[in-house]
């Protein structure tokens, strides 16, 4: 299994924001975390803007830090995401998490005792705010950008771990594969509310 961090992205289109999350597990989760209700790009340049305003990422840190303290840190203009309030909470949640069960090392998620996809797909599901939807597009995206590939990662990630799919971030590498996963989105989104009438 391979399990060093990639050293290009194209999530947000800005190279240092970029850069942090190819470089950064915990990025990368906050960045998973934060992708709801905000256009994808956004939610990944979240994590830049925490790691400048708190001067690096830490997951003991962050969950250690007084909770009105944090908020503070997330509502600062620009906002680490729309709703401030109850994403710090989320943050700092998915960080005590990792604090708890991984000593607060982000990676020890997909590299602690090799464990297969299917292990990763369950780790990922145990975290404060990843469902199964958004715990399979973050192990997609591990497999197809960040070169985290434990036996049956495809299979566990199910659809999203399709080659050549443009179905979430995981299928973004530029504007164009951005375009075409908002487009499969709105497709969606309109066959589920068809569906609804």
């Amino acid at each position: 299994m391979i399990v060093s961090m990639s050293s290009t992205l194209n999530l947000v289109g800005d190279p240092e924001a970029d850069a942090l999350l190819a470089g950064d597990p915990l990025a990368l989760l906050i960045g998973m975390l934060l992708d709801q209700q905000v256009a994808m790009e956004v939610a990944f340049a979240g994590p830049k803007k925490l790691a400048e305003r708190l001067g690096g990422l830490d997951a003991h840190r962050i969950a250690d830090a007084d909770p009105d303290d944090f908020v503070a840190v997330c509502a600062r203009q620009p906002a680490v995401h729309r709703f401030p309030k109850s994403m710090a909470q989320r943050i700092q949640a998915l960080c005590a998490a990792i604090v708890e069960n991984y000593d607060g090392d982000a990676a020890a998620l997909w590299t602690s005792g090799g464990p297969d996809g299917r292990e990763v797909l369950r780790r990922l599901k145990t975290l404060p705010g990843f469902g199964d939807q958004k715990a399979r597009i973050f192990l997609a995206l591990l497999g197809k950008q960040i070169g985290v590939r434990p036996e049956g990662w495809r299979e566990a990630a199910g659809d999203y771990g399709q080659e050549g799919a443009r179905r979430s971030i995981a299928d973004v590498v530029d504007e164009q594969s951005l375009q075409e996963v908002r487009e499969f989105k709105r497709s969606a989104k309109a066959a589920a509310t068809a569906a609804k009438k």
